[in-house]
C-alpha cells in the first residue's frame, strides 16, 4: 500500500516496511494542506493522514479522497463526536452543506475524540476518549443533521467498542487516575460528576 502523511511539521518519520510511506511537510514540500491533498489524490494513495483539517478546501478534499476509496485520517480541534461532525459540515458554505452531509454520511468510518486531564497525582496528563464507530444508523443521523442522536448510537454500541466521553471520564475517576473535580470540568453531564467531586 501507499501511505502519505501531510503534516506541519512531520512529527514521526516512519520507515518503509510492508508499505511505501511518503511524508509531506507543509513549508518544505508543499505550500499548504489543501495543495498537498490535491496532489495526493492524483497519486492514488491508499491511506492518507492529514495533520490538520481546518479550512473548507482541505476538509472538502479529504472527503473527496475518502469517497474515492482512500482511507483518510484527519485531525480537528474538537472534543466530541458530535462537535467533530458539526465542525466538518460548518466548514462548507450554507448552500453546500446538504451535499456535504450526504458525502460525509457515506464516507465516515469513525470518530475518536480525546481530552487530556491532569493525573490525580498532578505529575502528568491522562487521555480520555470518546469513540464513535460506523453503524447502519449513523449515515441517516449525519444526513438529517441530528447530531444530538449520536449519544444514543454511542450508548447502544458499547459492545462493539464505542464509548462516550462521560463514561470514560467516570471510569478514570473510579480507577483513581484523575480527580473527580477535573472530570467534572470536562464532563457533558455535570450532574453525574457533582456527587463524586463533593466527596
Amino acid at each position: 500500500k501507499h501511505i502519505v502523511t501531510i503534516e506541519d511539521p512531520v512529527e514521526f518519520v516512519h520507515q518503509n516496511r510492508e508499505c511505501v510511506i511518503s511524508h509531506r511537510e507543509v513549508g518544505d514540500h508543499t505550500d499548504g494542506f489543501a495543495g498537498a491533498l490535491r496532489a495526493v489524490i492524483r497519486q492514488d494513495a491508499n491511506i492518507i493522514l492529514v495533520g490538520e483539517m481546518r479550512d473548507y478546501e482541505t476538509i472538502s478534499l479529504a472527503i473527496t479522497a475518502a469517497e474515492m476509496g482512500s482511507l483518510v485520517f484527519g485531525t480537528l480541534h474538537t472534543n466530541s463526536a458530535a462537535k467533530t461532525i458539526d465542525r466538518i459540515i460548518d466548514a462548507f458554505p450554507a448552500d453546500e452543506q446538504s451535499q456535504a452531509r450526504i458525502s460525509l454520511a457515506e464516507s465516515l468510518a469513525a470518530v475518536v475524540s480525546q481530552l487530556l486531564l491532569p493525573t490525580a497525582d498532578g505529575k502528568g496528563r491522562c487521555a480520555a476518549h470518546e469513540i464513535l464507530l460506523r453503524t447502519s444508523g449513523l449515515g441517516n443521523i449525519i444526513r438529517e443533521g441530528n447530531t444530538p442522536m449520536l449519544s444514543s448510537i454511542i450508548q447502544g454500541g458499547k459492545s462493539s467498542g464505542m464509548q462516550s466521553m462521560d463514561d470514560c471520564l467516570c471510569e478514570l475517576v473510579k480507577a483513581g487516575k484523575v480527580k473527580a473535580s477535573a472530570a467534572l470540568m470536562k464532563a457533558t453531564d455535570k450532574t453525574r460528576f457533582e456527587p463524586l467531586a463533593a466527596q
